[in-house]
């Protein structure tokens, strides 16, 4: 399951990651460009994993037995919000019949992205914690 939430993280990450890129081409429009072609799949796939992160959190957060409970249940919520506001903002953009860099410029910019981001790295960062613990028990074990 962890893994699961990792893969979700690295989905809008990825994406925010070439929205970067694309914001800089100072393209009209996503039409007829390499670029162009690319995004609306990440976009896309950005959005999945919005839809899906707060059930891959709650999925990892139980499995792994992370506490204290209410801790992590509280940033769930946090999660969920953010996440939700994000993929309100990355939909609006994907039922544009053109996106331009300056749009993506915009979206880059939106508070709500920004917000989810830190809540990705910040999990990812506890995610690395809890594996290298993990590992570190293992390789006690053997």
């Amino acid at each position: 399951m962890l893994q699961n939430l990792r893969d979700q993280c690295d989905a809008v990450e990825e994406c925010y990651e070439f929205m970067l890129a694309y914001a800089a081409q100072g393209l009209r429009g996503d039409a007829g460009s390499s670029s162009g072609d690319k995004l609306r799949p990440l976009l896309q796939r950005a959005a999945e994993a919005m839809a899906s992160l707060p059930g891959a959190y709650e999925a990892a957060v139980s499995q792994a037995k992370l506490g204290p409970a209410g801790k992590y249940h509280a940033f769930l919520l946090v999660l969920t919000r953010d996440a939700g506001d994000a993929l309100a903002a990355v939909e609006l953009v994907l039922a544009q019949p053109v996106i331009s860099s300056l749009l993506i410029d915009n979206l880059n910019a939106s508070i709500h992205l920004r917000a989810l981001l830190t809540d990705l790295f910040l999990i990812d960062e506890i995610a690395k914690l809890h594996q290298s613990s993990s590992d570190q028990a293992i390789s006690a074990e053997i």
